[in-house]
C-alpha cells in the first residue's frame, strides 16, 4: 500500500514518492534518455527493507523467512522452489509484493520477477532491497507519476519487441491506489498479454478481518486533502449501502474519523494498521469512539479504514420519522468521554450538533459544556 496522488493511480490523495533510482552497483544500460535501469541482486543492495516491505532481515518472529540465495539454484537448495522449466510468455505482468511480512512473497511472483526482462517499480531502491533479500536478479526502472507519460511509449515498444515486463508497487498489489492503469490499458489495447500475479493486498487483508459486511464494498483510496472536498466527498456517501474502505495516514486518521462521525453518524467501523507486521492491530467500534481514541492516542503505521454502509433504521421503516439509527444511543459517561476530543477535532458547535444527533437530546445541552472546554462562555453564540 502506498500513498500517492496521480492520474495514473485512479484516485486517492497522499504523499508522492521521490523520483529515486536504485542504490548500489548499477549497470549503465538505458531504456530511454530519461530512465536508468538498475541491476538488482544480493550483491547490489543491503539486506534491509524499506518501511513498506517489512522489518530488516525478515521478521522471524512474525513468520517471515530470512535471506535467500540466488533464485537460479537448480536444486532449490536456497529454500525457494526450483525455477520452472517453462519460460514465461512475453507480455506485461502486474505482480503483487508483500505489504509487510516477507513470508507473503509467492513463488510465482519470484519466478516472474526473475524472468522479466525489465521490472517497473515506484522506487528502485525499495524493490531492489526486496529482490536482493530473495536472491532475485532483475533489471529495474522507475515508473511513477512523474515519469509515467515518458515511460509508457518505451515500455510499449519493448512489449512489441516481445519482452517480458513486470510492474510492481512499493508494497501490495499494483494499481490499487497506485500508478499503472494507463499502462495496462494501452498495453491491452495494443494487443499485448496483460496478466495478474496476485498476492498481498492491504485492501483485501483488512476486509478479511474487519468484521464488516463484504458482499458489497466501495474502495475510495485516500480521502481528498482539502477540507471542503473531504466534507463534500464524505457527505455524498451518507446513503451508500456498501462497506466503505479508505486508505489514510496516521496523522490525519483522527480528523477523518471525527468528520465521518459528524456526517455519517455512529456507524460501526474498523481501523486496521500495520497489517501483516509485528504490531498489526485492528480497532473496532462506532465512529465517534474511534475518533476519540485516536485523537487521544495518535497511531503509527499505514492505515486502512473500513466503515459499515448505510442501513435504513427499522423504526424509520415503520414510519416513526427521524428515528435514531439502531445502536446510536450514548449514556452520560460515554458523552463525557467523547466530548473533549470531539470538541478538539470539530469545534464546540459541530461537536454539540454531533452529540445531539447521537443521543436525541437538545444541542444546547451539549453546547454549554463544549463552549466551556474551548474557553468560550457565550453559550448563546451558537448558530
Amino acid at each position: 500500500m502506498t500513498t500517492r496522488a496521480s492520474d495514473e493511480a485512479g484516485g486517492g490523495a497522499g504523499r508522492v514518492q521521490p523520483d529515486g533510482h536504485g542504490t548500489g552497483q548499477f549497470s549503465r544500460d538505458r531504456i530511454s534518455s530519461d530512465v536508468v535501469a538498475a541491476e538488482a541482486g544480493p550483491a547490489d543492495h543491503e539486506s534491509g527493507h524499506g518501511p513498506d516491505c517489512g522489518d530488516q532481515g525478515g521478521d522471524q518472529s512474525n513468520g517471515s523467512p530470512g535471506p535467500r540465495q540466488h533464485a537460479d539454484d537448480p536444486e532449490g537448495k536456497a529454500g525457494l522452489p526450483p525455477r520452472p522449466g517453462r519460460r514465461i510468455d512475453p507480455g506485461l505482468y502486474a505482480v503483487a509484493t508483500p505489504i509487510g511480512n516477507l513470508g507473503d512473497m509467492t513463488p510465482r511472483a519470484l519466478d516472474v520477477l526473475g524472468q522479466a526482462d525489465l521490472v517497473l517499480c515506484e522506487d528502485t531502491r525499495t524493490t531492489g532491497r526486496l529482490l536482493g533479500h530473495w536472491g532475485v536478479r532483475a533489471k529495474l526502472a522507475p515508473y511513477h507519476e512523474h515519469n509515467a507519460a515518458r515511460m509508457r511509449p518505451e515500455v510499449l515498444r519493448r512489449l512489441e519487441a516481445g519482452e517480458r515486463i513486470a510492474l510492481v508497487s512499493d508494497a501490495g498489489t499494483p494499481l490499487v491506489s497506485d500508478p499503472g492503469y494507463k499502462l495496462v490499458r494501452e498495453a491491452a489495447g495494443a494487443g499485448h498479454q496483460v496478466r495478474a500475479v496476485p498476492g498481498a493486498s492491504a485492501l483485501t487483508a483488512a476486509l478479511s478481518i474487519a468484521g464488516l459486511p463484504t458482499d458489497r464494498v466501495l474502495f475510495l483510496g485516500f480521502p481528498p486533502a482539502k477540507p471542503g472536498e473531504r466534507r463534500s466527498s464524505f457527505a455524498g456517501l451518507a446513503h451508500e449501502p456498501a462497506t466503505l474502505v479508505f486508505y489514510e495516514s496516521p496523522n490525519r486518521i483522527a480528523r477523518t474519523l471525527a468528520e465521518l462521525a459528524e456526517l455519517l453518524g455512529p456507524r460501526q467501523a474498523a481501523v486496521a494498521r500495520e497489517l501483516t507486521k509485528l504490531y498489526e492491530e485492528v480497532v473496532r467500534g462506532p465512529l465517534p469512539e474511534l475518533a476519540a481514541r485516536f485523537e487521544a492516542t495518535p497511531p503509527r503505521g499505514e492505515i486502512v479504514l473500513l466503515i459499515e454502509g448505510h442501513r435504513t433504521p427499522a423504526r424509520e421503516v415503520a414510519g416513526e420519522g427521524d428515528a435514531l439509527p439502531a445502536g446510536g444511543a450514548l449514556d452520560a459517561a460515554a458523552v463525557e468521554k467523547l466530548l473533549p476530543p470531539l470538541v478538539k477535532a470539530l469545534g464546540a458547535n459541530r461537536a454539540a450538533r454531533l452529540l445531539a444527533e447521537l443521543t436525541g437530546a437538545p444541542r444546547k445541552a451539549f453546547y454549554a459544556r463544549a463552549a466551556a472546554l474551548t474557553g468560550d462562555d457565550d453559550a448563546e453564540g451558537e448558530e
